[in-house]
């Protein structure tokens, strides 16, 4: 890295992918606490947002599937499943009574009509976003071990170069992730409509939940292992779940302050459609420009320091020979 002397940089370079980061500062203390999450956020502040320009192209699809979903031609469709059946008997007999259970079962909602055209734009969207999955995440990972390392971080360019360097290994890792996780929201959302019903479907609805916070949860670990170390993806997956334990502090933290943000920003965007509604539009757009980013970072912060503490400080403290599956860059 240039001395500031030797290169006078100009003040606002907020959207220099390839401009050099402020490195470590020597005497400062970098125990990751709170405190120092805010302080080291705000100093990385633009190149997080840097990031968040890449990590846009992994909600395409969804923001595809949404705009269909609320813009497109929609037909009215009851919600009820009784209704049609009750439908069909009304019609054969009528009845008072009958006419008042089909009025109440009635309800209907405007359900979008998907044309061929679009499902096969969506479905194409989704297999490109299931096969470049891992490698975004991998980028994604490589740039935020820097940032928060302290190392120098040149986002653009080192976003790609954790792509290349971890190109097979994140691509199957990347398959896993978005299956399971693809997965484990499907079982939620569909069993979501049944709970209530009985103790045994409770029960699976809370078992599918937790299920799914603890894969989060080992996602924080997942890719930050992967940029870091040479080992296998079982061995990856074996550690991020232990790992979900040992952090477990770190990661419920973590888990609140990612809730917080995204419903801070849910609130804002409730609040403002319906009391003003004219700049409802800029609480839809500001959460894009920051916080995938951010909360990629929040992950990071908590998962680093637990990789670091039971992976990388032990093998540091042997033989150097001893070290050759820790990525040094």
């Amino acid at each position: 890295m240039k001395n500031s002397g030797e290169t006078k940089k100009k003040k606002f370079k907020l959207f220099d992918m390839n401009r050099d980061g402020k490195g470590v500062y020597e005497e400062e203390n970098r125990k990751p606490t709170i405190p120092f999450f805010f302080k080291l956020f705000f100093r990385k502040f633009s190149q997080l947002l840097q990031l968040n320009l890449l990590l846009l192209l992994m909600i395409i699809p969804f923001l595809v599937w949404l705009f269909t979903f609320l813009v497109g031609l929609k037909t009215p469709t009851a919600t009820d499943v009784m209704f049609a059946p009750l439908y069909g008997i009304n019609a054969i007999v009528e009845s008072p009574a009958l006419s008042n259970i089909l009025d109440l079962s009635s309800v209907q909602m405007m359900i979008p009509i998907s044309s061929p055209v679009m499902n096969v734009i969506i479905i194409t969207l989704f297999v490109i976003l299931a096969i470049t999955w891992g490698w975004q995440n991998a980028g994604a990972a490589y740039v935020l071990r820097g940032l928060f390392r302290g190392d120098p971080v040149f986002v653009f360019s080192d976003y790609f170069y954790g792509i290349k360097r971890n190109l097979k290994q994140a691509f199957f890792l990347g398959l896993i992730d978005f299956a399971c996780t693809g997965i484990l929201i499907f079982d939620l959302i569909s069993m979501n409509s049944l709970t209530g019903q009985s103790f045994g479907v409770d029960f699976m609805y809370f078992a599918v939940f937790a299920l799914l916070i603890i894969w989060v949860i080992m996602r924080f670990y997942i890719y930050t292992m992967l940029v870091t170390f040479n080992i296998s993806n079982f061995k990856i997956l074996k550690n991020a779940f232990i790992f979900s334990v040992l952090g477990i502090l770190r990661n419920a933290v973590a888990l609140i302050g990612m809730a917080l943000l995204i419903g801070v920003h849910v609130f804002l965007f409730i609040y403002t459609s319906v009391t003003f509604p004219a700049i409802s539009a800029v609480t839809i757009v500001v959460p894009f420009v920051y916080v995938l980013s951010a909360v990629g970072f929040m992950g990071m912060f908590a998962a680093y320091p637990v990789v670091h503490k039971y992976m990388v400080a032990p093998v540091e403290s042997t033989e150097p020979a001893d070290s050759s599956d820790i990525d040094a860059e």
